[in-house]
């Protein structure tokens, strides 16, 4: 019953497993027939058993901040991070459309479309670069009547071309998927701008690159009243700004990655370029302030904000180095280590963090183990403990807690 992948059959029970979704924890059956939940309720009975004694019954992970191997758009690279996704407790992704070649006309989109139909692992998806290298519009309507399924910006755009982009989400009711950074602050530097980058000698990016164009979008969204979600938010400040208008009535929400919330800049020491991401990894007080956040209720969303680069882009100097780290094939037994054993959050709100909004996020209803939902679960077994042997994670050498059972088949 513990191997990884476990037997399934078109009706089947799973029993005596703790059923976890948004609402909370309970111990009920749940049957399953041609891939749907129709029926959840103590005591089921039926030929086909499976007993969970012990583990964990979960809706699977959604992570809507995903990168491939180099940001190389391949259908290798697509299938690769769909398996491991799966691997993780994650059962859809988003990929970030600026790949190479980003994802930002029709015949980039149907190259990258070819290959998601023939997936085993996690379902992907994909969602479009609303400007062009040159810093003009992509085709975001065209785009967007052919299936992705959100609109990416950075605030580099200038103005009159960030209102372009908030018309078309208006129009086609969308969430707006928005990278705070400003193109003038971000071009040298390669960490965050404080103690530790002097320390290193290295260029600084200020934390006023994202607050900035935090309080910029949030006006924006304000003024044309569309839903904002800000990626991998990592100030304090920005989230305080988002929190504040959200109780104003703007539907702007914010996610944060696993790693802000865990390491702080301090992992920058030695020229560790496995801590230099994108954004930079906050202050020491910074990471207390997000974790501060999560537990009331601040953050909407969790990512694992994988972004896995081969050694030939990360074994060289700090400056030179590509951004990321890798986490996705570990999501969950990092997140359940780290934030619910920890009692930072319960498992129920995990769910809510990392399936419920970010599903909602794409227009898409999930975290829920009743009737009539998709049978889109996975078993977590708690009680393993692994050594993590992986030079490209942060967490390398540490011990997390738990392990995914995929139930082959859902």
């Amino acid at each position: 019953m513990h191997s990884l992948y476990l037997r399934w059959s078109k009706t089947m029970i799973i029993q005596n497993a703790i059923v976890c979704d948004i609402n909370g924890e309970r111990k009920v059956d749940v049957r399953i027939e041609n891939g749907v939940i129709t029926e959840v309720s103590p005591h089921l009975n039926d030929t086909e058993i499976l007993d969970a004694k012990g583990l964990y019954l979960l809706p699977s992970l959604v992570d809507t901040n995903i990168r491939l191997q180099d940001s190389i758009l391949n259908a290798k690279n697509i299938k690769t991070i769909s398996d491991e996704a799966r691997l993780g407790g994650i059962g859809h992704i988003v990929l970030n459309p600026d790949s190479t070649p980003a994802i930002d006309n029709e015949i980039v989109l149907e190259y990258a479309q070819n290959t998601l139909g023939e997936l085993q692992g996690a379902q992907v998806d994909l969602m479009l670069n609303s400007l062009k290298e040159d810093t003009t519009l992509s085709d975001i309507a065209i785009l967007l009547k052919k299936g992705v399924v959100a609109p990416f910006m950075s605030t580099i755009a200038k103005n009159d071309i960030a209102i372009k982009i908030a018309e078309y989400v208006q129009m086609y009711k969308v969430t707006l998927f928005c990278k705070a950074e400003d193109n003038s602050l971000i071009s040298s530097g390669v960490m965050l701008d404080g103690d530790i980058s002097s320390q290193l000698g290295l260029a600084g990016i200020p934390d006023l690159s994202e607050v900035l164009h935090v309080s910029r979008m949030i006006e924006i969204a304000r003024h044309f009243k569309i839903k904002i979600l800000f990626k991998s938010i990592a100030s304090p400040r920005s989230i305080s700004l988002i929190h504040k208008a959200k109780k104003d009535g703007v539907e702007v929400t914010c996610e944060v990655s696993i790693h802000h919330l865990l390491k702080s800049d301090q992992e920058c020491i030695d020229f560790n370029t496995t801590a230099k991401l994108d954004p930079p990894l906050a202050t020491h007080s910074d990471m207390l302030t997000l974790q501060d956040a999560l537990k009331n209720s601040q953050i909407d969303c969790l990512t694992t904000l994988h972004q896995p680069s081969s050694p030939l882009n990360k074994e060289v100097a700090f400056y030179d180095a590509a951004y990321g780290c890798e986490a996705i094939s570990l999501a969950l037994p990092l997140y359940f280590t780290k934030l619910v054993s920890s009692g930072m959050i319960t498992m129920n709100k995990l769910i809510q963090l990392c399936v419920a909004n970010p599903a909602q996020s794409i227009g898409l209803k999930k975290g829920l183990i009743e009737v009539g939902q998709k049978a889109e679960l996975i078993l977590f077994d708690p009680t393993p403990t692994q050594l993590l042997h992986n030079p490209q994670s942060l967490y390398n050498g540490e011990i997390l807690h738990g392990k995914v059972n995929i139930i082959k088949g859902l």
